[in-house]
């Protein structure tokens, strides 16, 4: 028998004076509440009512109990309500795992006004990477980029990310512009040391990246924000996602690249999270309020409302 129901018939019957008036109460058959406050009797290994078929009194022990059941049920209730206000008011602490060039660059500046609109609602943003286990992490969110891998998380698509490949200005006036992806084994390529395509001496080109190509140079980095410095500074070529390279590009600072074979597609840009055919409304809130502010397929800031 379930504990707190067995508790709730015996504060009942004790304060109503019968088991038949607490079990009409609580919507079940006598027989039912009679088996309920035998199944507590039984647990305990002491009687807690006496019963006649005209009354019920409370035994010592049974006095004893309901003052305790008095104090242990109302904060049951309170922390159950408190529970299930969060299905339908977005408050607590939400964690979300982000990628750290992406969520500097782009989830961060959208928290203080996901905050205003939300003031109940506390973000941990954990900016990593590494490729950790959401679930086991105890993460309520995370954005990935790049193709996703088999797991039982739900997905949601915030928009694409398409693969550049660039250099600045003064190292392609110094070294000459590639114009096949065969000249790279000519051309100092730094590596990014995390992702699949760029392996250690080669790049991956073609949509599903079944081109490889010699691709090697001075410098490897496990962050694309490391490896963008470089090439601004006119180090090397970099192969990295737009979100990364595009505000260089935009400033001059860079220069994309146009070879005779299509960069491989990195997949689109996901929010991940548990699960849960009714996640907590802190956790459908900020889904919303991501795909919202990548509602045009780019990064972007949405404007305040």
């Amino acid at each position: 028998m379930d504990r707190i129901t067995s508790m709730r018939v015996f504060v009942r019957a004790a304060t109503d004076g019968s088991l038949s008036a607490a079990a009409r109460h609580l919507g079940m058959s006598p027989a039912m509440a009679t088996k309920h406050v035998n199944a507590l009797e039984a647990r305990l290994g002491v009687k807690l009512l006496h019963r006649s078929t005209r009354r019920l009194a409370l035994t010592e022990a049974g006095s004893d109990y309901l003052e305790a059941c008095l104090r242990i049920l109302p904060d049951i209730d309170e922390a159950e309500a408190a529970t299930a206000s969060q299905r339908v008011k977005a408050s607590g602490l939400l964690r979300m795992n982000v990628p750290l060039s992406f969520g500097q660059a782009f989830v961060a500046p959208l928290i203080p006004e996901f905050c205003h609109r939300f003031p109940e609602v506390t973000v941990e943003l954990g900016l990593s990477d590494a490729e950790l286990d959401l679930l086991a992490g105890g993460w309520d969110l995370g954005v990935r980029i790049g193709r996703l891998a088999d797991s039982p998380l739900q997905a949601r698509r915030l928009g694409d990310s398409p693969m550049r490949v660039c250099a600045s200005p003064h190292y392609l006036d110094t070294r000459g512009v590639p114009r096949r992806v065969a000249e790279l084994v000519q051309h100092n390529c730094l590596g990014y040391t995390l992702s699949a395509t760029q392996g250690r001496g080669t790049w991956a080109f073609g949509i599903d990246g079944d081109i490889r190509v010699p691709a090697s140079g001075n410098l490897l980095a496990n962050n694309g924000d490391a490896l963008l410095a470089a090439a601004v500074r006119g180090q090397g070529i970099i192969y990295q996602p737009g979100f990364i390279v595009d505000a260089a590009l935009a400033r001059g600072e860079l220069v994309a690249l146009e070879l005779d074979r299509p960069t491989v597609a990195l997949g689109g840009i996901h929010v991940l999270y548990p699960p849960d055919r009714r996640p907590p409304a802190k956790v459908r809130v900020m889904i919303d309020y991501l795909a919202d502010a990548f509602a045009d397929g780019r990064p972007g800031i949405p404007t305040p409302r």
